[in-house]
């Protein structure tokens, strides 16, 4: 009896047995999304509200079901605060969340002088060309919110949870190593999506998991989640992960999918690669005199 509640103990409970093993505990979360989710349906079904909802209606469906479920996961089985997971708010709070949003301005903006100068890229047209002000304004700020849903929902889920679950169950390196890529993978569903955009949104993850590493906390890498999804498409106007929706630039990209990512975006391009290092630069110049967590 004592070797099965031995070996019971070491496959579900960490070594000083204070709760679930990391493993163990990401599976009740991916489970208790699933069933609000499913809870979401039945009542939309019990309403007769069929057909799709509108996007942030939809996203903000998303935040009350995964914010829901992480957060019971954290204090029942993980025994932590939500707050602990990187959510503290403190004096550095909105600085960081505003300078989150600023960076990808600078990298968007390079990429965007880059291209144009290597005729890689074509403007074409401002969007209130074409358009009347009121709706070029309304569809920016929607979204802005639709952005922060998104934000929000991923970096809880990717750098919050996941994350930092495996770094408690095995280390740091391995914890930021998995969850990007498990970010990418989930990426390859999108449409115009590759083998490049899986390996350009792993790169993202990790320029992500930098910002949280700097910093102790999420609210940066909110920020520049926040900012790259908004800069890249509804300012600049480029595809935003396979989805190309009308930004305040209308820009036509030819130059080699190689570079530029094509359809799906600068993230399944090499530009990547220059982009995310003078992000990651500048993340570093902004937390340099901050103590290290």
């Amino acid at each position: 009896m004592d070797s099965i509640r031995s070996q019971f103990s070491f496959i579900f409970l960490t070594d000083d047995k204070s709760r679930l093993r990391a493993g163990w505990r990401i599976l009740i979360a991916v489970i208790l999304t699933g069933v609000f989710f499913n809870i979401v349906d039945w009542v939309r079904g019990a309403l007769s509200m069929t057909g799709p909802t509108t996007s942030i209606v939809g996203h903000l469906t998303d935040f009350f079901v995964v914010t829901g479920a992480i957060f019971i996961t954290r204090r029942l089985a993980d025994k932590r605060s939500f707050a602990s997971l990187g959510f503290n708010i403190n004096k550095q709070t909105g600085l960081d969340l505003l300078v989150g949003i600023a960076i990808p301005f600078i990298l968007f903006l390079a990429i965007y002088v880059v291209e144009y100068s290597m005729g890689w890229l074509k403007f074409d047209a401002f969007a209130w060309e074409s358009e009347t002000p009121s709706i070029v304004i309304s569809r920016t700020l929607s979204y802005f919110v639709w952005f922060i849903f998104v934000a929000w929902n991923e970096e809880l889920v990717y750098r919050g949870y996941i994350m930092q679950s495996l770094a408690s169950g095995l280390n740091l390196i391995l914890g930021i190593l998995i969850s990007s890529i498990y970010f990418g993978i989930e990426h390859l569903s999108n449409p115009n999506s590759n083998g490049m955009a899986v390996a350009g949104i792993f790169l993202a993850g990790l320029f992500l998991a930098y910002a949280y590493v700097r910093t102790g906390q999420l609210w940066l890498s909110i920020g520049l989640h926040l900012g790259w999804n908004f800069f890249e498409s509804a300012i600049f106007g480029f595809p935003v992960s396979g989805y190309d929706r009308p930004g305040l630039l209308h820009i036509v990209v030819s130059g080699p999918e190689l570079w530029t990512g094509g359809a799906f975006g600068p993230e399944a391009g090499f530009i990547m690669l220059p982009v995310t290092l003078l992000g990651a630069v500048l993340i570093y110049l902004y937390t340099r005199y901050r103590k290290l967590p």
